[in-house]
C-alpha cells in the first residue's frame, strides 16, 4: 500500500526521484500513465494488470468506453527506477500533467500519482473545502 506525501524536482533530463518508501512496492519495473486530474499514475505491474482485465471489460460498443482506454492504455509506458532511485518521464506524460519542476509524489493506496506542485496545491484547496460533503456522500462509516 502507498500512502503520503513528497516533493522532488524534476531534474533536466526528466527525471524526478521516486520517494525510497515506495520503490519496494513498485517492484522492479511498472507503469506509468495519465491520470485524471492532470496528474500522472503509477501501478506496480501486478495491479496494473487487474486495471488492465477491468478496462478489457468495458462495452467496445460504447464511445466513452472506446475514449477512456485509448486515454489510458496510449500514454502508458513501462519503466525502471535507475541506480539513484529516479524514474525518467516521457516528454509527452510531463506535457500532459504540466511538470516541468516542482513535483509532489503522493501513494494512494494501490497506486502513486505524480503532480506538478502548483496543480497539486491548487487541487488540494479546492479539494480541501469540500472534503467533508465528499466523505459524507461516498461513505456508509466513520473514520
Amino acid at each position: 500500500m502507498f500512502m503520503g506525501e513528497y516533493e522532488h524536482n524534476l531534474d533536466a533530463k526528466g527525471r524526478v526521484i521516486v520517494p525510497a518508501k515506495f520503490r519496494e512496492g513498485l517492484g522492479e519495473s511498472f507503469v506509468i500513465t495519465r491520470g485524471l486530474d492532470k496528474c500522472l499514475f503509477v501501478y506496480p505491474l501486478d495491479e496494473w494488470k487487474i486495471l488492465e482485465e477491468k478496462l478489457k471489460k468495458l462495452p467496445l460498443t460504447k464511445k466513452d468506453a472506446r475514449a477512456f482506454t485509448r486515454f489510458f492504455f496510449s500514454g502508458a509506458v513501462e519503466c525502471e527506477i535507475d541506480k539513484q532511485g529516479r524514474v525518467n518521464l516521457p516528454p509527452p506524460l510531463r506535457t500532459y500533467s504540466n511538470l516541468e519542476k516542482e513535483c509532489v509524489i503522493i501513494g494512494v493506496s494501490e497506486r502513486i500519482e505524480i503532480w506538478s506542485k502548483e496543480l497539486w496545491e491548487s487541487y488540494f484547496l479546492e479539494s480541501e473545502e469540500s472534503f467533508s460533503d465528499i466523505a459524507e456522500n461516498l461513505m456508509d462509516f466513520d473514520i
